[in-house]
């Protein structure tokens, strides 16, 4: 059974990966207004991944025999400046999680919960993915400047991105 500590923190954590969603779903919609489709391809693919995240958490919250509590997720932003305003407010976001995700596995290791722990551990690895992404992206925008041909060209990139659920059996 799961304590009561690692339910709240879990619960916490399933609200805060579908608000990601929720925020990339609008960073989506800005691309998209902005007139990059394959970068608003990109921020779909990750809302998806982002609700993979949540329903994942919600379903290991249920096999040990808690119940999840989910709660409200707050309205994103539906305006930015510019491309660059959106991938710097994905990396902020992205960090604010990883601190979240270190809290739950270091709270897991307290209580010596070693499946919590371990189930943690895919998620520790994963913010290191998806900071290093939205950094990389970050400072290929900011060398290009201005350039709208090298700005069409990372639009062409990231709309290649396919989302494969990370947890194919949900």
């Amino acid at each position: 059974m799961l304590s009561e500590k690692l339910t709240k923190l879990l619960s916490e954590q399933i609200t805060h990966e579908y608000d990601a969603a929720y925020k990339y779903l609008a960073m989506s919609a800005a691309a998209d207004g902005m007139g990059l489709k394959g970068i608003a391809s990109w921020f779909y693919s990750q809302a998806k991944e982002e609700v993979a995240h949540g329903t994942h958490i919600f379903q290991y919250v249920l096999e040990r025999g808690a119940i999840p509590t989910l709660g409200h997720i707050e309205q994103p932003p539906a305006k930015y400046a510019d491309i660059q305003e959106i991938f710097e407010a994905g990396l902020a976001h992205e960090r604010k999680v990883t601190g979240l995700i270190n809290n739950i596995a270091t709270a897991a290791m307290q209580a010596h919960d070693h499946a919590c722990y371990n189930f943690m551990m895919w998620f520790v690895n994963e913010q290191v993915e998806e900071e290093a992404s939205f950094s990389e992206i970050l400072d290929k925008l900011k060398l290009m400047e201005d350039n709208k041909g090298m700005l069409f060209a990372l639009d062409n990139e990231l709309g290649t991105r396919v989302f494969v659920n990370p947890f194919p059996n949900q």
